[in-house]
């Protein structure tokens, strides 16, 4: 069945990857990300400690890998994606992917990495510490995206995917939770270039499923 796309979809489709919005403040952004991940780097190579590195990589992939899939909906359903940002930004990636996005996910896996208890099975509240802040983490999250979306800066269409009580608990883990799962089940491999390779598989993916959609014409 074929739908007319929403106004939302319509207006985050247009001026999509438009480089002439550009702002100034990406600049800054930028060099805070690179600035972060130098520092990561340093440390991990002196203590052999590569959990943050890990954690940014693999949140920023699943992330890459969830606006691939919201795209293709988009495309798919002709009407809509499950989530679109049509609003005012420095660059509009895909119709749900922003460069604001972008920054905030690169540095996202970080902050989950530098919340976790050196010691794997300390937990708190009786949950395993790596999956109660993977849950803190994933709250946090959707609080925020409730808040964006009544600020009308981020859009859902569909009645399943809306701050209702079902709604959010959707949000939760087909949004954000099984970004930081992904992690846990990462730094579970038992040798740093398994953990690469896995991370590899994540990107590959996403990057795999943009290119067919760039071969079959569709812009989302």
């Amino acid at each position: 069945m074929i739908f007319e796309y929403t106004d939302a979809t319509l207006e985050a489709l247009d001026g999509l990857r438009d480089w002439s919005t550009m702002k100034w403040y990406v600049i800054p952004l930028l060099a805070i990300v690179f600035y972060i991940y130098t520092i990561e780097l340093k440390k991990a190579r002196q203590t052999k400690n590569w959990i943050p590195i890990i954690c940014g990589l693999t949140v920023f992939g699943m992330d890459f890998l969830n606006e691939t899939w919201n795209g293709w909906v988009c495309v798919l359903s002709g009407h809509s994606a499950f989530w679109t940002t049509p609003g005012p930004t420095a660059l509009r990636v895909m119709v749900g992917w922003n460069i604001e996005i972008i920054f905030m996910f690169l540095l996202n896996g970080i902050v989950f990495a530098n919340m976790l208890e050196e010691d794997v099975k300390k937990k708190i509240l009786g949950i395993p510490n790596r999956w109660f802040y993977a849950i803190v983490l994933a709250v946090f999250c959707v609080f925020i995206e409730v808040l964006l979306n009544i600020g009308d800066l981020l859009i859902w269409e569909y009645p399943f995917w809306n701050r209702s009580f079902g709604g959010v608990w959707l949000i939760f883990f087909i949004g954000y939770f099984h970004f930081y799962v992904a992690c846990i089940l990462v730094l579970k491999l038992k040798t740093l270039k398994s953990q690469f390779l896995a991370i590899g598989g994540i990107y590959t993916v996403a990057i795999v499923m943009n290119v067919i959609a760039a071969l079959a014409g569709w812009v989302y």
